[in-house]
This record gives structure tokens, C-alpha cells and sequence, in this order.
């Protein structure tokens, strides 16, 4: 047997790239999917609901089971009805992959209201709202059978929100977000015997396609294509898999042939005083450190490597 035969999975976003590779890669390994996309643009404009059916098409061509969702994940009532959709043709939910997004990037000044207000949305709400609806399924699920069930919830950041990139305050801040909330869903998922996890692929998508970062992420003309998102999705099957059990809180970057995990934030430096700080004691004690020191110009992530 596939080791997640019988065992039921979302994926938003997965009518292309990334999305689309997780939901194969899930289906290779046994799983019945719902596939929730929305087919809009890059820039989160339009909409087109071929693109899921064609991935669905593609899943029952390998002898798979799968059906399609088009509502917006960012809507409550929507992302509601998507984990009904598991629940109604499937009759569960196992395992939630949220990867749903869209980007437009533009310099703070540069930035209007609702580019700011839209990608914030779909990154950061529209993880939020599924994984609600999903964890209140687990909850009572566990509660009716008096034992942990089977449940794994991976959430997609970037590593945006370690360097700060300065043409995506809205981006960056929205994967950050996602961070936090997966934090605290570990802690609260764990003791129904669900995992929640972090998976920032360093990979080609819709979003590294044009601008900027498209030469970085030009596919060779030979060799090995380190930025393939087919690199990362066996990381999402391996944590959506029963080997990974004990895994949960945590946060993975994987590209290429590598996989780091990223720990929390640390304490660089400690200072106490023997009475309430102002502000020649803290210069006193500050102001000796910050003299050794440069200011921060590419983001902490790259200052601890």
C-alpha cells in the first residue's frame, strides 16, 4: 500500500506550479484530493476554473480520486464549504495544504491600499480561514472517537519574511503571519494527533516568473534545475506521510538538493540595570554594543546565515 492510501487531502492553489506538483506528488502517494483554486492571474485578477479541472483530470488519469472547489479561500463562508467538500465526497479530511496566493509588489511609497490590503488577504487570511474550519474538524473528531486521530496541516511562507524584502511589505508581512499562526496551531493540534508544519520552497512559480526575480529563477538551458518545484513538493508528501508523526512547530527551507530548518528567534545580546531605565543608562549600557556594529542592511536571516 501507499502510505497515504485512504487518507484524505485539500490543496488550495493547486491548479498550477507549486500547488499543482504538491497535489500530484500527494496522489502519487495514495491520497484523494480537493482541488481549490480560483484560476486568477498572477496578480490575483480574473478567473478561470479550467486550469483545476484539468488538474483533477490529470489525478484520475494516474487512477486517482479527486474533485474540484473554486471558492476564494479568504472567504470565511467559502473556506467553510471546501472543508465540507472533503467531508461530503471523501468523507474526512487528513491533511490540509495551504498554498494559495497571489503577489503584487511594488516599494512601500509605491504601494497603494489595496494592493497592500489584497495580498495580505489571500496569503494570510486565506491560509487562516481553511485551517480554522479544518481544526475544528480534527477537534471534534478526536472528541467523538476518545483518541488522536490522523492530521497534518502544512502552511506555505517565503523566505520574504526573514529578509525583509523591501519590494514586498505586504508579501513578506502576510508570510510572517503565516508563520505565527502555524506556531500556535502546532501547540494547540498536538495533543489530537495532528502536526503542523511550515514548508517555504525556494522554487519557480507564477510569482518568480517576471520582475525582478525572474532571471534568478530562469530554468538552465541544461543540467540541474535547482529551482524546479518538483525539488520541494516531496517534502509536503514526507510531512503529510505517517513517518512524520513527531513532527510538528516547525519551520523547513528546502531547494535545490538541500533542506534547512529554521530555528526560532534567538537573543543576541542580554542587558540589565539596577534601576528603571532612561536614557543615559541606556546608552550607557547600548551604546558601546551598537558600536561594534553596523546597521542592518539585508535582513537578520542573512546575518546568522
Amino acid at each position: 500500500m501507499r502510505d497515504l492510501d485512504g487518507k484524505v487531502a485539500i490543496v488550495t492553489g493547486a491548479a498550477r506550479g507549486l500547488g499543482r506538483c504538491e497535489a500530484l506528488q500527494l496522489a502519487s502517494q495514495g491520497a484523494r484530493l480537493v482541488i481549490n483554486d480560483l484560476g486568477v492571474a498572477g496578480d490575483g485578477s480574473g478567473r478561470d476554473e479550467e486550469p483545476a479541472r484539468a488538474v483533477v483530470d490529470e489525478i484520475k488519469q494516474m487512477g486517482g480520486e479527486a474533485v474540484p472547489h473554486f471558492g476564494d479561500v479568504a472567504n470565511w463562508k467559502d473556506a467553510e464549504a471546501l472543508i465540507g467538500t472533503a467531508l461530503d465526497h471523501f468523507g474526512g479530511l487528513n491533511i490540509l495544504v495551504n498554498n494559495a496566493g497571489f503577489i503584487r509588489d511594488r516599494m512601500p511609497w509605491n504601494m497603494s491600499e489595496e494592493d497592500f490590503d489584497a495580498v495580505v488577504r489571500v496569503h494570510l487570511k486565506g491560509h487562516f480561514c481553511p485551517m480554522r474550519f479544518a481544526m475544528i474538524h480534527w477537534r471534534e473528531a478526536s472528541k467523538r472517537s476518545g483518541a488522536p486521530i490522523y492530521g497534518r496541516l502544512i502552511n506555505t511562507a517565503s523566505e520574504s519574511y526573514l529578509f525583509g524584502s523591501v519590494g514586498q511589505p505586504n508579501y513578506a508581512a502576510a508570510k510572517a503571519g503565516i508563520v505565527a499562526i502555524t506556531m500556535g496551531a502546532a501547540q494547540l493540534l498536538l495533543k489530537y494527533g495532528v502536526t503542523a508544519n511550515v514548508f517555504i520552497p525556494r522554487a519557480r512559480t507564477r510569482m518568480t516568473s517576471s520582475g525582478p526575480l525572474e532571471a534568478m529563477f530562469a530554468k538552465p538551458e541544461e543540467g540541474f534545475d535547482v529551482f524546479a518545484p518538483e525539488n520541494a513538493t516531496p517534502l509536503v508528501g514526507y510531512l503529510a506521510s505517517p513517518k512524520a508523526e513527531r513532527i510538528s512547530g516547525y519551520v523547513f527551507i528546502i531547494w535545490n538538493r538541500e533542506v534547512k530548518i529554521v530555528s526560532g528567534p534567538g537573543i543576541d545580546a542580554a542587558f540589565e540595570n539596577d534601576e528603571r531605565w532612561d536614557l543615559d543608562s541606556l546608552h550607557t549600557a547600548l551604546g558601546p554594543h551598537f558600536e561594534k556594529l553596523e546597521p542592518v542592511k539585508d535582513g537578520y536571516a542573512l546575518r546568522s546565515g
